[in-house]
């Protein structure tokens, strides 16, 4: 797991399942590392992905929220995040089926290259909820 707090497993966030790399400001990437390489920091994202285990316990207690509350949703998600897979947004149907899901050609952080796209999606979506 410590892999995955090297500079190279960072750009990888950033730049993966990107169809137009040179649209990644390499700021981001840049302006993350120094914050993980922090003294101590390891030790408490390892600690997070351990923990991630009881994110998993809470999730009947979420889709019955959904099943009952029929909240809208909107999720724009990045189709080629091999981080949080398309099928996490696509799941969302189940327990709210008028859920607004874009999947769009991008990886993780899908606003670093998407931004219009997914501000004009929030922004419907806003207009269509609270209009």
């Amino acid at each position: 797991m410590r892999a995955l707090l090297t500079a190279e497993a960072t750009r990888w966030q950033y730049t993966h399942g990107v169809k137009d790399v040179t649209r990644i400001s390499p700021d981001t990437w840049s302006h993350d590392q120094p914050l993980l390489d922090r003294p101590g920091n390891a030790e408490v994202q390892l600690a997070l992905f351990r923990d991630y285990k009881n994110n998993l316990d809470a999730y009947p207690a979420f889709q019955r929220y959904f099943r009952d509350s029929q909240v809208p949703l909107l999720a724009v998600w990045g189709r080629n995040d091999e981080i949080f897979g398309p099928d996490g947004a696509t799941a969302y149907r189940r327990d709210l089926p008028d859920a607004e899901i874009h999947l769009l050609d991008a990886g993780h952080f899908a606003l670093e290259d998407q931004l219009d796209t997914v501000a004009g999606y929030a922004r419907g979506f806003l207009g269509r909820v609270l209009g």
